[in-house]
């Protein structure tokens, strides 16, 4: 087995496992409302991002030396963060089975198409996006020091094309044996947690290209080796952030309580 083939397997698992999670999520969430011909966006959005990687990658290889643009990173990141926010918002609300009932039955089959379809298709663009022109640019760099496109770096690839579909069908099926509350509770918490984890590295991009400040927390060093952000500015915006958002999903939840008919017992 050559080094080639492991690397370029490593790389295409290690960076396309995240997106492909937040895919996963999204369309176990779609399935389970009966909107499974909204997965068309979600699945438009990935492939859009797939090519618009090998565009990105090519520009960068051809006009930046082959060096990734952290700067632009940076922002694609935080627009993939502010997208997971809003959409695991709109699920945590919507998993109140009260809330679900009065929302489909006023809304009917427009109910993603007005509210989410939207934020599915260009989450999926972002989140794979993010992955896509850094595995191209990376696989391109593992060419360059193995002399050419050898069988070793295809087969590799091929290999870990092969471990992410696997990973999706076994998770999509488990999605799918999950009740639907609490589905949208996971679903959400997972786009939670990881808009924060995309808001560090965002943070970190800028960091390198000293736009932010770096003060590293000795203590939480730790954090680096699990890909988290380990730095004042970077704890310091994620703790705010998700203040404001758990504040934000308190004032719609009590708004929408306030605005709820009292029925009589």
């Amino acid at each position: 087995m050559s080094g080639g083939f492991v690397q370029a397997a490593v790389i295409l698992l290690r960076e396309g496992l995240e997106a492909m999670l937040v895919i996963v999520a999204l369309a176990g969430y779609l399935d389970k409302v009966g909107s499974s011909h909204r997965k068309s966006a979600l699945y438009l959005g990935a492939l859009a991002a797939v090519f618009a990687s090998f565009v990105a990658a090519w520009i960068f290889a051809t006009f930046n030396d082959g060096q990734h643009d952290d700067t632009t990173e940076g922002v694609v990141i935080i627009l993939a963060s502010a997208i997971m926010l809003y959409v695991s918002g709109w699920l945590m609300i919507k998993q109140d089975p009260k809330s679900w009932t009065t929302y489909i039955s006023t809304k009917a089959d427009q109910a993603l198409a007005s509210d989410t379809a939207w934020a599915v298709g260009v989450l999926a663009f972002l989140s794979v996006f993010r992955e896509g022109a850094e595995t191209v640019l990376f696989v391109s760099a593992l060419a360059s020091t193995e002399g050419g496109w050898t069988v070793g770096i295809f087969t590799g690839l091929v290999a870990g094309f092969a471990g992410l579909a696997v990973l999706y069908v076994v998770l999509t099926q488990v999605a799918r044996r999950i009740p639907l509350r609490p589905l949208f509770v996971v679903t959400s918490v997972f786009l939670f947690v990881t808009a924060l984890k995309f808001i560090g590295d965002a943070i970190q991009e800028f960091q390198e290209q000293a736009i932010v400040s770096t003060t590293p927390v000795a203590s939480l060093g730790w954090l680096e080796s699990i890909g988290l952000n380990p730095t004042q500015e970077a704890l310091s915006i994620q703790f705010l952030t998700a203040l404001f958002v758990v504040a934000a999903f308190s004032l719609v939840r009590r708004e929408i309580a306030l605005a709820r008919p009292v029925t009589s017992g």
